[in-house]
């Protein structure tokens, strides 16, 4: 029979034969939550569309989407600095123009900076490798200039990705990527110049994929945070796992959705005991700072 084309980045390897190790502090389950902080050209690329089939111009979707921007992130922001909870960003590098006053308060919380392209309007799938590189470049100089340090992640917008995009990124210095949701632990993966981190990424427990692409309600969405945690939290006393949860300003910042979000934090928090609260920068730091090369294949 014919063998089916591979994509050469990483080898089959089943999560229950691999060695164990420990996160920080003998901790076995990282947990680590995203917020998608995005900007959109007007009218015009890929869009986040609440209602499908509006007439163009599109107001109601532009708008819905720049209520993330105004409202929905800082309300997030503040929730996570309630509950005393780390906070990664996925950025798209056009709200340094457009909304400069939300990333000076995402700084001013301590939140890492993931690269997330310039703007969630734009794709990377069908660049041709000059021009991904360039694009690459560009975002990872802005963010490089305004935060005073280069980004060491990078999520593509619409985790859309050319053959090309994983050697690009390590050329461009970049430690892990977030595009790739194969596992519960990281994988290295191969590229011409090296390797590169696959920190995991859940498009399960993501309110994008799931309240908007599936259309559950926000308590649907609660209870799956709760039940991926208590699920992994048990799984974990054998291996340390990862759990990760994409949020988006415009969709968990909605103040119904928020406090069933609350919940789910509340829930998290009152079982904390050997969870590792963190950020995907800590995490690809972790295993780097491992004295074997790679503990998953």
């Amino acid at each position: 029979m014919r063998l089916l084309r591979p994509h050469g980045r990483y080898e089959f390897s089943p999560i229950v034969a691999r060695a164990p190790y420990d996160w920080p502090g003998g901790r076995r389950l990282a947990v680590y939550f995203a917020l998608g902080i995005e900007h959109y050209a007007f009218d015009e690329g890929m869009t986040e569309n609440l209602v499908p089939g509006v007439p163009r111009p599109d107001v109601l979707n532009t708008s819905w989407r720049d209520y993330g921007n105004r409202v929905g992130a800082w309300r997030v922001l503040g929730a996570f600095e309630e509950y005393g909870l780390p906070l990664s960003i996925l950025l798209n590098t056009a709200l340094y123009q457009h909304a400069p006053a939300l990333l000076a308060a995402c700084r001013q919380s301590g939140c890492e900076i993931i690269a997330h392209g310039h703007s969630n309007s734009d794709v990377m799938a069908g660049m041709d490798e000059a021009t991904e590189r360039t694009y690459i470049r560009a975002v990872t100089d802005c963010i490089g200039k305004e935060e005073g340090l280069r980004p060491q992640g990078w999520a593509s917008p619409w985790i859309a990705e050319t053959l090309s995009t994983p050697d690009l990124l390590q050329e461009a210095g970049y430690r892990y990527l977030l595009d790739w949701c194969m596992d519960d632990q990281p994988v290295w993966m191969k590229t011409r110049g090296g390797q590169i981190l696959s920190v995991p990424y859940s498009q399960e427990l993501n309110d994008s994929s799931t309240v908007i692409g599936r259309q559950a309600a926000a308590s649907e969405f609660c209870d799956m945070i709760i039940d991926q945690f208590d699920e992994l939290r048990s799984a974990a006393r054998d291996q340390p796992l990862v759990m990760s949860v994409i949020l988006h300003s415009f969709i968990s910042g909605q103040p119904f959705r928020l406090r069933a979000l609350r919940r789910a934090l509340e829930h998290i928090l009152r079982n904390a005991d050997a969870v590792w609260f963190t950020q995907p920068g800590m995490i690809a730091a972790h295993i780097m700072s491992m004295a074997a090369a790679s503990p998953v294949s």
